[in-house]
């Protein structure tokens, strides 16, 4: 078995569970995220040393090498951080960005810096901001003076399962979510890797196009891409196919959207993707890069 790796994993720590609760009517003030967890019936993380310890076994079940944990909410990279610091063969630490906040540039330094992450999150459907933003463009600067740190930017459909079942409002604006505003940053800043997750989500032809155009774009498989519901005709297979002839077999990079626990790592996502890729024909050698080798080259 070639190396196994996941570009797309949800760090679900107790302060974003905390989060989550503090917004439910009948909260325990002194504990918000047991009233969260109590609502959903999951696991409760622990520390974040704890829950990067149980996705450590989790991976060692799974035959999963590396990892990337993304922090799921702005202002949680020190979760992610110590998750590093603890197993940091493992896990890869992406970090939630609203480049709206009036700080987001220094909270974004010292995450790169101290923290030693390597890829910044942006939602701009669920922040509502336009990824052509001016302040978009200063944390692509900070990117760019750190060679190795990545952009994720999600686009297309966004729902967030744990808010729907917690009964929150999901305020989001899917209009800030089209690949094609990443086209000019990513001519811009040639040198930093752009990640578009899901095949765009939806967005398909749109992500596609902007990754022919901007070789420094690549396509995560994240999920179960249930938005191939909305291309009359489209399966994952021929998804895969047509990335493939369209971006190439090394800028496409295997991942789950795994979350939380018990539920823990969704093996379901790479059983079927890698029958699909066995289905359409590809080779051991793509199918190699594409569920290990090249996260290793992006994040080596």
């Amino acid at each position: 078995m070639p190396t196994l790796n996941d570009v797309h994993c949800h760090f679900f720590s107790t302060p974003f569970f905390a989060a989550l609760g503090r917004g439910l009517k009948d909260v325990d003030a002194q504990a918000p995220h047991k009233s969260a967890l109590a609502v959903l019936g999951w696991d409760s993380p622990g520390t974040a040393e704890d829950l990067a310890d149980r996705w450590v076994q989790e991976l060692d079940r799974s035959g999963v090498t590396r990892a990337a944990l993304i922090a799921s909410m702005p202002g949680d990279a020190a979760s992610i951080a110590a998750a590093v610091a603890r197993h940091p063969n493992r896990f890869v630490g992406f970090f939630m960005v609203d480049p709206t906040h009036p700080d987001a540039s220094s909270i974004a330094t010292q995450a790169l810096d101290a923290g030693k992450l390597r890829a910044m999150c942006l939602f701009p459907a669920m922040h509502r901001y336009a990824i052509h933003d001016d302040r978009v463009r200063r944390l692509f600067d900070l990117a760019a003076a750190r060679p190795g740190t990545a952009i994720f930017v999600h686009c297309g459909v966004l729902t967030v399962g744990v808010r729907r079942k917690l009964g929150l409002a999901s305020p989001f604006d899917i209009r800030f979510g089209n690949p094609l505003d990443v086209h000019a940053l990513a001519l811009a800043y040639p040198t930093v890797p752009i990640i578009i997750p899901s095949f765009g989500a939806g967005l398909f032809r749109e992500a596609l196009m902007v990754a022919d155009l901007c070789p420094n774009v690549v396509l995560d498989t994240s999920s179960s891409n249930g938005w191939i519901r909305y291309h009359p005709g489209l399966t994952l297979a021929t998804a895969f196919r047509q990335a493939l002839s369209v971006v190439g077999p090394d800028r496409l990079l295997f991942g789950t959207d795994s979350s939380f626990f018990p539920r823990g790592w969704v093996k379901d996502v790479f059983e079927q993707q890698s029958g699909i890729l066995r289905e359409i024909g590809a080779s051991d050698d793509v199918r190699g890069r594409i569920f290990g080798g090249n996260f290793d080259r992006l994040f080596s």
